[in-house]
């Protein structure tokens, strides 16, 4: 790959580094004060998503309109301004979300800069570069991040604002050219025109729906965590429950590799049982109150999340191609999943507030979970071929 290329992923990779390593700063503020009450994380998840979801109709068409090697760079200077908020002592709620705001600018400019950098012979190493270099990113950095927090906030704070303008200094050597004006108008109206020409189909409703209903449980077990391992597990700072989470997404690495072989792309419909499974072991999570047991249980949740998710991405971006284009459906596919996700961690937020058990949400997110899979199931389109 060319030096380019080299470039973006080390700019990705700092930038996602940074991402995870303030979230278990702010996490690690939370569990240090003895103030903040429980629904406080889940609402700090909470205002990180809404910057993706009222964002979606524009940010698509930012990165189209201005050189996206640029836009990278704003990104990262707005993420940095957020984690510089956070240890100035503003309200982390509102710095949290400045963070949010970076980060969905970021995103589909990410994205749409690779085939600018990389001709087709070169396209798909690239992505699967920038995806590996994304899940090791978010690895070290939930892991360092917790561990400085830990030590130090003001330390840790530093460290990612220092991260995110490195990050933001690499970009300024990729190239500055806009590949494409989008269309006039209002964008808000584009998006809808997008929305009803992707949907048209069974299939890509399905894909859009199963993506959405596993985002939507991943982030609320992550923040239903956070307050579960304290209570059960006796688990007493950031840095255990990002080594608790670490099992997690070592599951989904698994469930990632295995799954090609397993639910090949024509067989889409398979995924309901990864999806069924799930649901089951955030179940037999609820129940577990040992951290062996539970770091076992979270990386089978794990594992099947990955063997869920990663034929649906395919499956999106395969119909996106046909459509409405690649770039497109990425753009619906983070507004729909971003809102599956705040609306699902918006009603644990409400349900924490009310003091609701972790347990008895965790109980119930995996129950809902499963009768989902169980009604979407009985809806799946047909399959192209015979299973």
């Amino acid at each position: 790959m060319n030096r380019k290329i080299y470039l973006l992923l080390a700019c990705q990779f700092l930038s996602a580094f940074a991402d995870n390593a303030i979230l278990f700063t702010v996490i690690a503020i939370v569990m240090q004060s003895q103030q903040l009450a429980s629904w406080y994380i889940p609402a700090l998840q909470s205002v990180f998503l809404i910057a993706f979801v009222f964002l979606a109709p524009w940010v698509g068409a930012i990165a189209d309109q201005h050189a996206k090697s640029r836009v990278l760079l704003t990104a990262n200077i707005i993420k940095a301004l957020g984690a510089a908020l956070l240890l100035i002592n503003v309200e982390p709620l509102i710095a949290y979300m400045v963070v949010g705001v970076g980060a969905a600018i970021f995103s589909p400019a990410k994205y749409g800069i690779l085939p600018e950098l990389a001709g087709n012979d070169l396209l798909v190493k690239a992505n699967s570069w920038i995806e590996g270099s994304t899940i090791l990113a978010i690895l070290s950095g939930m892991a360092v991040g917790a561990q400085l927090a830990d030590y130090s906030v003001p330390l840790a704070l530093s460290f990612t604002v220092g991260l995110f303008l490195v990050s933001a200094a690499t970009t300024l050597f990729l190239p500055a050219h806009i590949s494409k004006k989008t269309k006039q108008g209002s964008q808000i109206f584009n998006f809808y025109q997008q929305i009803k020409q992707f949907l048209v189909t069974p299939r890509s409703r399905f894909a859009i729906l199963g993506g959405s209903l596993f985002w939507a449980s991943a982030a609320t077990l992550r923040v239903i965590i956070v307050a579960w391992a304290p209570l059960i597990l006796y688990v007493k700072n950031a840095t255990e429950i990002a080594n608790l989470t670490l099992f997690l997404a070592i599951g989904i690495i698994v469930g990632s590799a295995l799954v090609p072989r397993i639910i090949p792309l024509e067989h889409l419909r398979r995924v309901r049982f990864p999806a069924a499974l799930m649901a089951v072991f955030i179940i037999v999570l609820g129940f577990a109150d040992s951290l062996w047991p539970s770091r076992i249980i979270l990386f089978i949740i794990g594992t099947a999340g990955g063997m869920f998710i990663v034929p649906i991405n395919a499956a999106l971006q395969e119909l996106g191609h046909k459509s409405i284009g690649s770039g497109g459906a990425v753009a619906l596919q983070n507004f729909f999943q971003n809102f599956a996700m705040l609306t699902a961690v918006g009603i644990y937020t409400y349900a924490a507030a009310q003091n609701t058990s972790p347990v008895s949400a965790m109980l119930v997110l995996g129950g809902c979970l499963f009768i989902a899979t169980f009604i979407i199931s009985m809806h799946l389109p047909d399959p192209p071929s015979p299973e």
